[in-house]
């Protein structure tokens, strides 16, 4: 099967994707990802305002298969949150790239994306 990997994003190897769009880094999950999970029933998000640091739990996505944590691809405040979810979860399963979104971090040191995989690393690791 063949899964969509953008390659305007950077990869955690937990399967989140990291889009930096002016100095603010969106974060979801990968198509991999949600695929793998099934159909997605609820979200657990930060507040905004919150601080994350790199790798460390931010949430967790449930679906009718299982419960998965969520880490953060850079350290930083919360500045969004994709409240969508709360009521629509299943975006994560239609549009992991776009409605599918879960936050925007303002980036402590937009640098840390450099550690995460680019889409052709992030491919060979779900192939």
């Amino acid at each position: 099967m063949s899964f969509d990997v953008p390659d305007d994003r950077r990869y955690l190897e937990s399967h989140e994707w990291a889009l930096e769009i002016d100095g603010t880094v969106r974060v979801g999950i990968s198509d991999f990802a949600q695929d793998e999970l099934g159909d997605v029933v609820f979200v657990e998000l930060p507040d905004e305002g919150d601080t994350l640091t790199q790798e460390e739990e931010f949430g967790v996505v449930e679906s009718i298969k299982a419960v998965s944590d969520l880490y953060a691809p850079v350290s930083g405040e919360v500045t969004a949150v994709n409240d969508d979810l709360f009521d629509a979860p299943e975006l994560v399963n239609d549009d992991p790239f776009g409605d599918g979104w879960m936050l925007e971090i303002e980036a402590d040191d937009a640098s840390e994306l450099d550690d995460l995989l680019t889409a052709d690393e992030y491919e060979d690791q779900i192939a």
